[in-house]
């Protein structure tokens, strides 16, 4: 088959009824004196076309082609015309005996290839054989219409490649069904969601607002008053609830869509349908779902301030009580667009809910924020169903692609606002407890989970020095040989976890750290869990303490969850991902202790500072970002220093 872009139309039927004088009286606009065998192939240009698409016009000869050159033609048609004489019984009659189940043949019994049944010479008969079609149309779905037309008088020629055109540009048999006289259900399911899309306050009523932005996001023209007033008149004298508060219910809608098909304004609902992404066969076009993003090597994606607005408004059409959480009905109402959940049960333990596992807007946006981070064709997938292109222009302007990662650190600066934090650690340490507690939730909560949904994942968002920052934490399962895949160690920081009253947890965290992060550029963090017990010496050479002198790491940061969750470690991962380059420097105050040695730092760097400005005016405003920068980490390392030291 041809593609949409243009039409490639098939004329067949039986030796003398006129199709080589159909295509040349379209042609030359006068009925030929001469008509030779077969004519040549005609190609209509586009913008001479009612629909605007370039139109080929083949003609079939049994006289000088074969039934091979038949079958091959017909496969790349896009619309068949069988011509029969309306003053010739037998090609009446070869319409259902011949033709009709000769094209099934070849192209199958369920084939999409619409037929047109056209009948020439109507100038020599004084009825209509258009009577004798229409069973013939119910009894084959794939004949589309009839039409009676005269190649002498050029009766109806136009108007036959016209709805030539229409049949395969706006195909009747995907939208509705002639023998039911209603749509398929296909064509209202595909309604009905952008039905839902449209209604923006989800009260399943399209007011005239709502109508109007339809109108002009589908026509680019807007309805008059007057016109909508019209409409709802014409609903309310044919079904009874099609308006209601003097707005268009599910069912006005619908009928309206049925009632244009009836009166052949196909392409009206065809229109609405493309709008919003639908192919010929009513499927969401790959184009519309999945339009190409290019994440390069060291990138990643997040939630642009455009997505990320969408998101909210969604959550807050559908969150029907206003109480701030999405109970599980109105979740599945949420998603009603998509042809299914994107989250599993294991959502409630990623991310924040309520006491009764409801999702929060915090929690929801979270969770798109990790689909974003870890699966972005996902997240454009969705978005696509849930119709933000209504709204907006392509997903990808709810997308942000984040610069290369070995550029923020030759900056030393970053503007993503996602980090990904790996945690690992041996069996039974109590990862499962610090991931829970990043989203508030003591050890108590944790006995009760469902242990099948628990979550590799967590996510919340954390402040990073005044800035709101989310920090996704993920459980990696290490393998037995301790390696790690290079998905494992695409992270911002990582965190090794041992248990304080195992003795047999830290060296774990040593082997993975030397083997792994020692010569990565990946700050690391270690992370003593249970310490609400007694701690016991753990059988490595170096004590945890020691260990992370030696390789220039921060101390061991101590977790405890038991009844309120030490928030201090996710405030400390989120800052070491958000400024990796800090690490020494963190380094050195910890060890030492001593804010007044930092003061003294940040005192003669700003002397330096003042002297290059007194040098070179020049430079003035690169000076004055280096000096807020230089603030910035003397504040930084103040902080870390200070809960380190609350936290032993």
């Amino acid at each position: 088959m041809t593609s949409k872009r243009e039409v490639r139309i098939l004329l067949v039927g039986d030796p003398g009824v006129g199709k080589t004088s159909l295509i040349l009286s379209l042609v030359s606009e006068e009925f030929p004196d001469e008509v030779p065998a077969k004519a040549e192939e005609i190609t209509i240009p586009a913008d001479v076309t009612p629909e605007r698409v370039p139109t080929h016009i083949v003609d079939y000869s049994s006289q000088e082609q074969d039934e091979d050159i038949l079958q091959e033609e017909m496969a790349k048609s896009n619309v068949i015309c069988i011509i029969y004489s309306v003053d010739d019984e037998d090609s009446i009659e070869r319409i259902t005996s011949f033709w009709l189940p000769y094209i099934r043949t070849h192209l199958g019994e369920e084939h999409k290839v619409p037929v047109i049944l056209v009948g020439n010479k109507c100038d020599l008969m004084d009825f209509s054989t258009e009577e004798i079609m229409r069973p013939i149309m119910n009894d084959f779905a794939e004949v589309e219409t009839c039409v009676e037309c005269s190649a002498r008088t050029l009766k109806n020629i136009s108007e036959l490649f016209y709805y030539a055109q229409k049949a395969v540009l706006h195909p009747t048999a995907a939208v509705y069904n002639s023998e039911e006289k209603e749509l398929t259900l296909q064509c209202k399911k595909a309604l009905t969601r952008i039905f839902k899309i449209c209604d923006l306050d989800n009260d399943s009523i399209l007011n005239d607002g709502e109508v109007h932005q339809f109108q002009l996001k589908c026509f680019h023209a807007p309805l008059h008053s007057q016109s909508l007033e019209d409409v709802k008149a014409i609903v309310k004298r044919n079904i009874s609830d099609g308006v209601a508060n003097n707005g268009l219910s599910l069912k006005g809608f619908l009928f309206l869509h049925t009632l244009f098909i009836q009166r052949g304004r196909h392409e009206t609902t065809w229109t609405v349908l493309r709008t919003f992404g639908y192919d010929d066969n009513l499927q969401l076009t790959k184009e519309y779902l999945s339009p190409k993003i290019h994440v390069g090597l060291g990138c990643t994606t997040e939630l642009s301030l455009q997505g990320l607005h969408f998101l909210k408004l969604l959550f807050q059409k559908y969150d029907e009580d206003n109480d701030g959480y999405l109970s599980p009905p109105e979740l599945q109402n949420l998603f009603s667009t998509c042809p299914m959940m994107p989250w599993g049960p294991d959502v409630n333990n990623t991310v924040c809910t309520n006491h009764n596992g409801w999702i929060s807007l915090h929690g929801y946006l979270a969770q798109w924020e990790l689909t974003t981070l870890l699966d972005v064709p996902r997240t454009i997938e969705y978005l696509a169903y849930l119709g933000y292109q209504y709204l907006n222009d392509s997903q990808l302007s709810a997308i942000t692609v984040t610069r290369d990662k070995k550029i923020d650190l030759d900056k030393k600066q970053t503007s993503r606002n996602v980090f990904r934090c790996h945690v690992m650690g041996a069996k039974g340490v109590g990862k499962t407890s610090l991931l829970q507690g990043h989203l508030n939730r003591n050890l108590r909560y944790v006995a009760t989970l469902n242990k099948e949904h628990l979550s590799s994942f967590t996510i919340n968002t954390v402040q990073v020095y005044g800035q709101e920052k989310y920090l996704l934490l993920h459980e990696v399962d290490v393998a037995v040989s301790d390696m790690l895949n290079p998905t494992e160690m695409n992270c911002d920081v990582a965190c090794l976890v041992y248990d304080v009253t195992n003795p047999r947890t830290f060296e774990f965290c040593a082997r993975m750290y030397l083997k792994h992060f020692l010569d990565s550029r990946i700050p690391t963090l270690v992370v003593a869990c249970k310490t609400e017990h007694p701690a016991i010496r753990q059988d490595y050479h170096l004590s945890p303490a020691q260990f992370c002198h030696k390789y220039k790491l921060p101390p061991p940061q101590s977790f405890t969850c038991i009844d309120k969750v030490n928030k201090e470690v996710y405030i400390k991962l989120a800052t070491m991902a958000a400024y990796p380059n800090l690490k020494r420097l963190v380094h050195m105050l910890l060890v030492q202790q001593n804010p007044l040695w930092l003061q003294e730092k940040i005192r003669s760097g700003a002397q330096h500072v003042r002297d290059i400005i007194s040098r070179d005016d020049k430079i003035y405003l690169k000076i004055g970002l280096l000096a807020a920068a230089l603030a910035g980490v003397g504040f930084i390392v103040y902080r870390m220093s200070s809960s380190s030291s609350s936290s032993r």
